[in-house]
């Protein structure tokens, strides 16, 4: 298997880089969506983030991954291999094909099991394989509504629950869902889209000297993979140490009430439905502020995280033709001059 294409060498992109790699720090922010035309290292950035992550370790022979620092009631497995072999594998990265069947994507009854051995055995699907790492569906606005249904209840519940031929099997399935689509091939369904945490809108780089640089490295990438991912080792580490200490330093921080106040307040001036998005908003401007190395969490990270947290959960106003990023930012000056 190739390697990815180290992810910082990605220009042009850093508003995806940036919410790809909070929802690693934090997983509860609830995935990514990223919006935008083809062609723009969408797939490319979500696993060159998979590669430089540090590998996860699991127990050994768990058919779903389960890691191993954890207990896991959920998996029946874990619960009675007790002091199991563990091993470290890479973070998993699952692709969700539109045309996937349930159980390819729940899980099934083994056939060859069945028929050879006359024994009823599960055999896991794509949720389980995702379980620990991240779930990439390419063009989800297109994805058939049984498998949204799917994806909205293992989302919600952490658990991937499967009855199919007098079986009856729960498995953990703890993924960051990654969804991207062209918005011009058909709208996402809002349950769906409510999910996500972070949405961002991609599109290629207007700049002649990105666009060119792009361009080339690319084409150093696709001659020689091996030295080209070389020469961008030393930057892949210290990203990657950047991460890991984000996520210890998560547990420290603290978001005040005074900014706790500040997001519901936003949240109400643009009229936001539910309360998703004043945790999405905390969530991810702690996650920021984990990676920044900040002592505290301040109104500048609630800003900065603000458009991609909020911007997709915005009521269509017909009186109002402005862009999501405007109306979050509008809204932003008001709340913080109030």
């Amino acid at each position: 298997m190739a390697t990815p294409f180290p992810f910082t060498a990605v220009l042009g992109q850093e508003e995806m880089r940036r919410a790809l790699v909070l929802a690693a720090i934090d997983p509860s922010i609830g995935g990514v969506l990223l919006f935008g035309d083809r062609g723009t290292g969408k797939s490319t950035v979500v696993r060159a983030l998979a590669a430089l992550l540090p590998p996860v370790r699991v127990v050994a022979d768990c058919p779903y991954g389960c890691a191993a620092q954890k207990s896991d009631a959920g998996c029946a497995h874990v619960a009675a291999s007790g002091r199991a072999r563990t091993e470290t594998r890479p973070v998993p990265v699952v692709d969700l094909p539109l045309g996937a069947t349930e159980d390819r994507v729940v899980g099934a009854l083994d056939l060859e099991r069945a028929l050879v051995h006359g024994e009823k055995a599960f055999e896991p699907g794509l949720l389980a394989r995702a379980n620990g790492g991240f779930l990439y569906v390419d063009e989800i606005n297109l994805l058939e509504d049984h498998l949204v249904d799917v994806l909205l209840d293992v989302a919600a519940s952490g658990e991937n629950v499967v009855e199919r031929e007098g079986l009856s099997v729960r498995h953990p399935a703890r993924f960051v869902l990654i969804g991207s689509g062209n918005p011009e091939e058909g709208e996402l369904r809002p349950q769906l889209l409510d999910r996500f945490g972070l949405a961002v809108q991609v599109k290629a780089p207007s700049d002649l000297r990105t666009r060119v640089e792009v361009i080339r490295l690319r084409d150093r990438y696709e001659r020689d993979p091996k030295a080209f991912i070389a020469e961008w080792r030393g930057r892949e580490a210290r990203e990657r140490k950047r991460i890991v200490a984000a996520r210890a330093h998560l547990a420290t921080l603290e978001v005040s009430d005074a900014l706790l106040e500040q997001a519901a307040k936003l949240c109400l001036a643009l009229g936001t439905d539910g309360l998703r998005g004043e945790l999405t908003l905390m969530r991810a401007a702690r996650a920021l502020a984990a990676l920044e190395g900040a002592s505290d969490v301040t109104g500048a990270h609630l800003a900065a995280v603000a458009p991609a947290a909020l911007g997709h959960r915005l009521r269509r106003n017909p009186m109002d033709e402005s862009g999501s990023a405007v109306r979050v930012e509008r809204a932003l000056a008001e709340v913080c001059t109030a």
